[in-house]
């Protein structure tokens, strides 16, 4: 794995952040009903390879229990001035404990090396997140 430190930030560039991650292993789309709704294209980070550098009073938080689970395993992060969805930090034992989910749209990074960075699809409308889900055309 060869890790690269991207920066990123909300439209009006209120938050940012720096994420070290490797676009070559991959990025999600998920079908889950928030994701979905959002149109999410995502890159995992682990908390140690996460940092806030601006903007923490900024965001809002929404804290999202998905069906079937007992209490949140989401915190979705949004700008409270220009309303983008920022990284959020959520936990789900298939996803390696807590992570951070970044969306790739907000990364100062090369639109080829984006485009040249594999998709992953996973079924988070069914807790499935190491398989596909039946039909990815939407997402």
């Amino acid at each position: 794995m060869t890790l690269k430190t991207y920066s990123g930030s909300c439209h009006c560039g209120a938050v940012r952040f720096e994420a070290d991650v490797d676009l070559s292993q991959g990025t999600i789309k998920c079908n889950c009903s928030s994701c979905t709704k959002a149109r999410s294209w995502l890159v995992v980070a682990s908390p140690d390879r996460y940092r806030l550098v601006a903007g923490s009073s900024s965001q809002s938080v929404y804290e999202w229990t998905p069906p079937g689970h007992a209490e949140p395993s989401i915190q979705f992060h949004f700008c409270e001035h220009c309303g983008i969805r920022t990284p959020g930090r959520g936990m789900a034992e298939a996803m390696g404990g807590v992570f951070y989910a970044v969306p790739v749209t907000l990364l100062e990074v090369d639109p080829d090396e984006l485009a040249a960075a594999p998709i992953h699809y996973v079924d988070g409308r069914n807790d499935r997140f190491d398989r596909s889900p039946a039909d990815t055309r939407l997402l």
